[in-house]
């Protein structure tokens, strides 16, 4: 990606070459190019040391023609409304391609959680609902976990939000504990949602993952769940794995529950007993059948794609792959995964949990991972389907399937 470009032009750049072939309405188009609404919030928090710290936050809603907007927030030092915008209309795009009847949002307050306490992490996390809890709801905007925040988070966002309206509310947030509404089967649902995808994605191209080696650049919830389930489901051999302090990689393979043990006790998957330590970029050009991008955007770019030697790459992260990278893949035959596919299962079932909250009737694991089973599959097979007919990579298959579903809602309501 041009260092000029920004994510959020990057997701604009490619809904206009999905809108270019669909010969999409001009307003329908425009009306896409831009979220809906967009919310800036400054929020006051005491600090343990007595001083009060204000902190800059973000909710962006995209697009709401198909539900209300969904969407996960993220405490990270170095966000931005721009990367918040991007990821929300991706959002909008992955609701819409496993079609599930919600919206596109996104929500981001530029904090480092690493360095701040427990009691200052609630009360950042609390004042970000009283900040915007006007904005959001059960049929209006249900945020979620994403980067650096976690169940209780959300417990405690859904708690505030409860205060706020006077009632206890456990549809207004997903991914929350299971004692406060939460579902079974949320917490490795983006890595299992992911794995169905790239065990049909292995049916298409003849792979049997019982022999397939994998890498997984990323080791958070869903690069670990990943590495496990692949090596537990189908008994692929995991070679290498990495975080944001670097990679270890062990040809005969790892086994990702200790790497995982390992790094809960260490902070890092390096130095890990019998791997040798390797950087991400080494990583991420290691042949393999199975390349998982885990971790955060843009880390596949035209300088290194043409080092690819993965045959899948599958994209639990947000936009870890450039237009410019996409299009050398394609070329080179590595079969990509775009993220708002590959990432979806996290998604679903928090539509899932959404579901069972408003309901107050929930479900067992078995029966969550049957229908997010039934619903990855069935849009991999809707997204590929449109690949081999147009001759075109999966990304923008999966693009002209979502933007062509939204762009049938907004016109059936009237918007254009």
């Amino acid at each position: 990606m041009d260092k000029k470009t920004t994510l959020f032009e990057m997701a604009q750049a490619q809904l206009d070459e999905a809108a270019g072939i669909l010969k999409l309405d001009p307003g329908i188009h425009a009306i896409l190019r831009e979220p809906m609404k967009e919310f800036h919030v400054s929020i006051p928090v005491r600090m343990d040391n007595g001083q009060t710290k204000v902190f800059k936050g973000f909710r962006v809603q995209y697009n709401n023609a198909r539900g209300p907007c969904k969407g996960g927030i993220r405490f990270h030092p170095d966000e931005t409304v721009d990367v918040v915008k991007a990821l929300a209309a991706w959002m909008t795009w992955k609701c819409a391609t496993v079609d599930i009847p919600l919206g596109g949002g996104k929500g981001g307050v530029i904090c480092n959680p690493k360095e701040m306490s427990i009691g200052e992490l609630e009360r950042l996390s609390r004042g970000y609902i009283d900040m915007i809890w006007e904005y959001i709801g059960p049929n209006r905007d249900i945020p979620a976990p994403d980067v650096y925040t976690n169940p209780q988070i959300m417990g405690w966002m859904m708690d505030e939000y409860s205060k706020l309206t006077g009632y206890y509310s456990p549809g207004v947030i997903t991914g929350k504990p299971i004692a406060v509404g939460g579902s079974l089967g949320r917490g490795d649902a983006t890595a299992r949602g992911g794995v169905y995808t790239i065990m049909e994605a292995a049916k298409h191209l003849n792979i049997d993952l019982s022999k397939a080696t994998a890498a997984i650049q990323g080791y958070g919830n869903a690069g670990s769940y990943a590495a496990i389930l692949l090596h537990d489901m189908p008994g692929s051999k995991i070679i290498a794995v990495s975080d944001s302090k670097g990679g270890i990689y062990n040809k005969q393979g790892l086994d990702p529950h200790q790497v995982l043990q390992h790094k809960m006790e260490t902070g890092s998957v390096i130095n890990f007993p019998k791997a040798d330590n390797i950087s991400n970029a080494e990583l991420l050009e290691l042949s393999v059948e199975i390349l998982c991008p885990a971790g955060l955007e843009t880390v596949l770019t035209e300088i290194n794609a043409p080092r690819i030697k993965a045959r899948i790459v599958a994209e639990l992260a947000n936009g870890p792959t450039t237009p410019a990278a996409d299009e050398i893949l394609y070329q080179n035959g590595v079969f990509g995964i775009p993220d708002f596919l590959c990432n979806a299962g996290g998604v679903t079932v928090s539509y899932f949990e959404w579901v069972q909250s408003l309901n107050r009737y929930y479900w067992e694991e078995d029966e969550v991972h049957h229908r997010l089973s039934k619903i990855m599959t069935k849009a991999f097979q809707t997204v590929l389907a449109e690949s081999l007919k147009r001759k075109i990579n999966m990304r923008l298959a999966a693009y002209i399937v979502a933007v062509a579903r939204v762009a049938e809602a907004m016109k059936l309501r009237g918007w254009a």
